[in-house]
């Protein structure tokens, strides 16, 4: 089965094939940086993660963009509040999100633009749209796009222009010819730090928000590239602007294919900072290891939402020790990826289903399951392989389990079970030395055998 992707643009699951044979092209709207990333926006970053791991995985090269806003209205108050430079409030904001993420083991993008590096791009990207008559300058001296002079306006969300104008609350037309209309270039307010303004054509100011992107990916991987992404709270309306700046300014489609996650919930409320419900990822990883918290938020969907409770990580790390329960009892040989198995099989048409994680980890419990019974260090070494295309299974699994083993949800009664069943095999078969390193096993997962005639029977340690 070929790779398959639910394209937001098209509203239908497609065959993905890129527009370069062996090369994927693709940007993701990353963090405003003013403040921690909370988990929600982990939940964003790893999605895409786990999408350009596994298109390399089918053998693409991947040139994957993840940009960086670093100036915006937000960011300039934030950095007054504490009487430091926008630079100097950006630049700790990127390292410390940097560590965060790289916690939970999301690799680095090929490529990570600062949106302050391109402005000169925005300005000419802004010039070519005025000068095709889709952009103006208005009386107070910012810069709009003329929404209503771009026939696709509303592809993407699926937003005629009709509903967008029976939606608008009192129309506010200062130095703007239709409420529609949207900034591209923000003039410079009294007041702003220097470093919140460049010098252009328009007079002092900034770019806003939906030009910066559009400016960005174009400089990074040209017109058209193969997948655009980001949150399902993106694509309207910064998506949305972001087709009709690049489309109105190049006249060729931006990207072929529209990816975009689901969001990440707290008591069925989207987890944001305007809404004040949310953890930051050092808040969360100060409770669960950045493994159960990555096999957590993959476990779901990427386009679906996800409930976030402590119960649900509880339940995560249990199934993650059922994993590393498997590796421990049986040491993986060092093979390499046969997608022709019947496990590999199951595994590569779930990714290949729009990037279906829940369906893949499944496939991950039914291998383990069967190294539980068969004993198999090359079952064993797919199950390690395969985790190994979702950025997990790759650490030490008797550490792993040491760290857990106060925990008391840990192991789960079902993954104890078959190591005794595997142990009392063992000892039936006269293979102490496999029976006394099952024992062990058990033992630094903290639980204790206590065997007798009627056989082995088992309990949690302190």
């Amino acid at each position: 089965m070929n790779l398959r992707v639910y394209n937001t643009l098209t509203r239908v699951t497609e065959p993905f094939v890129p527009l370069q044979d062996g090369h994927v092209r693709m940007y993701v709207c990353g963090m405003t940086i003013y403040d921690l990333c909370h988990i929600g926006h982990a939940r964003m970053m790893l999605a895409f993660d786990v999408i350009q791991r596994w298109l390399k995985a089918l053998g693409y090269r991947v040139t994957y963009v993840r940009n960086i806003t670093d100036i915006d209205d937000k960011i300039i108050r934030r950095a007054v509040e504490r009487g430091i430079s926008i630079r100097a409030l950006t630049d700790e904001m990127i390292a410390a999100m940097r560590r965060d993420i790289g916690a939970l083991g999301i690799e680095t993008p090929s490529l990570e633009p600062r949106a302050t590096e391109y402005v000169p791009q925005m300005l000419d990207l802004i010039g070519r749209l005025q000068k095709k008559g889709l952009a103006y300058q208005g009386s107070e001296g910012d810069v709009n796009f003329a929404v209503r002079k771009f026939p696709g306006y509303g592809k993407l969300s699926g937003k005629s222009l009709d509903e967008l104008r029976a939606g608008e609350r009192v129309a506010v037309l200062v130095g703007k010819d239709d409420p529609l209309d949207f900034v591209m270039w923000k003039s410079a307010k009294a007041g702003e730090p220097a470093d919140a303004k460049w010098d252009s054509v328009y007079g002092p100011g900034r770019p806003g928000w939906h030009i910066e992107c559009s400016a960005m990916c174009a400089q990074t991987l040209g017109e058209t590239f193969d997948i655009h992404g980001g949150g399902a709270d993106l694509q309207f309306p910064h998506h949305e602007n972001e087709i009709a700046q690049s489309e109105g300014a190049t006249g060729k489609p931006l990207a072929r294919f529209w990816l975009h996650n689901g969001f990440l919930r707290l008591d069925n409320e989207k987890m944001s900072k305007s809404l004040g419900n949310f953890f930051t990822i050092r808040e969360v990883l100060a409770h669960y290891d950045a493994e159960t918290v990555r096999f957590f938020l993959l476990r779901a969907h990427y386009r679906s939402a996800l409930n976030y409770s402590d119960l649900n990580l509880d339940d995560a790390r249990s199934g993650l020790r059922r994993l590393y329960t498997a590796l421990q009892l049986v040491p993986p040989a060092d093979v390499a990826l046969d997608w022709s198995t019947p496990f590999a099989q199951r595994f590569r048409a779930a990714m290949n289903d729009d990037f279906g994680t829940p369906e893949a980890v499944a496939v991950l419990f039914a291998l383990a399951n069967e190294v539980n019974k068969t004993r198999s260090a090359e079952l064993s070494g797919l199950l390690k392989a395969l985790g190994a295309t979702l950025g997990l299974l790759q650490g030490d699994a008797a550490a792993f389990l040491r760290g857990q083993r106060n925990d008391a949800t840990q192991p789960d009664d079902a993954a104890i079970d078959a190591l005794v069943q595997a142990r009392s095999a063992a000892k039936a078969a006269r293979d102490f030395a496999e029976a006394d390193r099952i024992r062990k096993v058990l033992a630094d997962s903290g639980i204790v055998l206590k065997d007798s005639a009627a056989g082995s029977v088992w309990e949690r340690g302190p």
